[in-house]
């Protein structure tokens, strides 16, 4: 190798280097930054936390404290083609369509103020649920005059009618910690973290329809699966939307799915209702 050659070659790796060491010191800037939560939450080394006497939007203030409006955004009708739209989906998304009718979902998923106002604390009213089996999270959308959505209906929510479908809730690119709870466990948004995040507190991560937190925070129950049957007493049920815990952006994606068993109490599984047009 010539003089000239190892001095180019030295100089691209010095480069390569600079910039490997630029993006990791962004990346472990990223969790402590005030960037990383919507305005008017206080960010700290792993979450979002509502500010002493305030109510940042779009939370809303109540009786019992800071909490999520009882917002509901209408689903237009729709029909998807969905299938391998990326080499991350090959082998797990099978082609096929999608038809949905109009429908209202929950824009945020259900707090703990509202999951068990009277045991949630002031301070985490706002905080996701989890931890509720599906049974009992669809019991609890029909107490509020609604039922669980189906995948389906969830997908057709999380692309906001967009044919085809986008990546993510917000479009199809950009999974980074300020649109999205994740990454809260171990890395690459965070490190120890045992749990949910405040709802609304991502803002950049918003669907187009208004649907906050689809991606991250929790997974959300799903009705149904295929193939679920008498003949199968444990059959595997489904979450969406990946979690507080995902390490992948993987997992927020559209397709992405974690399947369990439809009784287990996961920390990282919550709830949004679906309910008539």
């Amino acid at each position: 190798m010539s003089r000239s050659v190892a001095v180019a070659v030295a100089i691209v790796l010095v480069a390569v280097g600079v910039a490997v060491g630029v993006g990791v010191a962004v990346g472990r800037r990223e969790p402590g930054d005030a960037a990383r939560c919507g305005r008017g939450f206080v960010a700290t080394a792993v979450r979002c936390l509502i500010p002493q006497g305030a109510c940042p939007a779009p939370l809303s203030p109540t009786p019992l404290g800071c909490d999520a409006p009882d917002a509901r955004v209408l689903v237009p009708a729709a029909v998807l083609a969905v299938g391998p739209s990326d080499w991350e989906a090959e082998g797990r998304v099978a082609a096929r369509s999608i038809r949905t009718p109009a429908f209202r979902m929950d824009a945020f998923e259900v707090t703990l103020g509202r999951w068990d106002p009277a045991r949630a604390a002031d301070a985490d009213r706002a905080r996701a649920a989890s931890g509720m089996t599906r049974d009992e999270a669809g019991a609890f959308c029909a107490s509020r005059g609604g039922r669980l959505p189906t995948e389906d209906e969830w997908i057709v929510a999380a692309a906001s009618a967009a044919n085809p479908p986008r990546r993510y809730p917000w479009g199809d690119t950009g999974a980074v910690c300020r649109r999205a709870a994740w990454g809260l466990a171990s890395g690459p948004c965070a490190a120890g973290e045992g749990g949910p995040d405040t709802v609304g507190a991502h803002a950049d991560g918003d669907s187009p329809l208004g649907l906050h937190d689809l991606a991250g925070n929790v997974a959300e129950w799903v009705a149904g699966s295929p193939g679920e049957g008498p003949e199968d007493p444990s059959p595997a049920a489904i979450a969406k939307g990946g979690s507080w815990q995902s390490a992948l952006a993987s997992d927020l994606r559209i397709w992405a799915r974690l399947e369990l068993r439809p009784d287990a109490r996961d920390p990282r599984v919550g709830v949004r209702c679906a309910y008539p047009p």
